[in-house]
């Protein structure tokens, strides 16, 4: 290893998170919800120990899917807390037990978008609110598209998803412009756009 590439792994190391939970004295549930809930825990920091509660989320995945021609697919939703409808990547929670991350990703993509991905590759991973949820957002980019082999019925607010393809550069402009504020779509556009530009194609 160089002398340059040394310097690059300590410098990666020291900017990363560190694991680790302060001991738990005590948890509940202060309100059980249908795909979340809030929990309150009492736990040891320090000399003494302190109060938070929090949002108990399942986590989630996104996908950034880029067809041949660097088009973004897109899906429009309705988001009834914010009272807005938006322009959003396929996206879902990871709310089947065992799931994999991947997997729940490829079956994301196929029920809102119905379409399939040759290629996966991560590239996102990301606590949406660490101050106050526990949701954990892992994002794919996926490449080589076709339409997926199944059709699936879509329910609740999917049932009037719009789906479009949007050029990639439009899309970054959109985030630029704060036309798009989905946190998790704004978090994987800039994201492709950074890898982009590291890797030397600003595309």
């Amino acid at each position: 290893m160089t002398r340059q590439s040394e310097d690059d792994h300590t410098r990666r190391a020291e900017w990363c998170d560190v694991e680790g939970r302060s001991e738990t004295v005590e948890s509940e549930t202060v309100f059980d919800g249908a795909i979340w809930s809030i929990r309150r825990d009492r736990f040891r920091f320090g000399d003494g120990e302190l109060v938070r509660e929090y949002v108990q989320h399942p986590g989630a995945v996104v996908v950034l899917a880029l067809d041949d021609i660097d088009r973004v697919v897109m899906v429009l939703q309705y988001r009834h807390p914010t009272g807005h409808r938006h322009w959003e990547l396929p996206a879902g929670l990871r709310d089947v037990a065992g799931e994999p991350a991947l997997q729940t990703a490829k079956r994301e993509l196929a029920e809102e978008a119905q379409l399939e991905a040759q290629e996966w590759q991560l590239l996102a991973d990301f606590f949406t609110t660490p101050g106050g949820s526990s949701e954990h957002i892992i994002v794919y980019r996926a490449t080589g598209l076709s339409p997926a082999s199944l059709e699936f019925e879509r329910e609740g607010e999917e049932a009037e998803l719009e789906v479009r393809r949007v050029p990639f550069a439009e899309a970054v402009r959109a985030c630029l412009d704060s036309g798009l504020r989905d946190g998790p779509t704004v978090t994987a556009v800039l994201a492709e756009h950074a890898r982009r530009t590291v890797n030397g194609n600003g595309g």
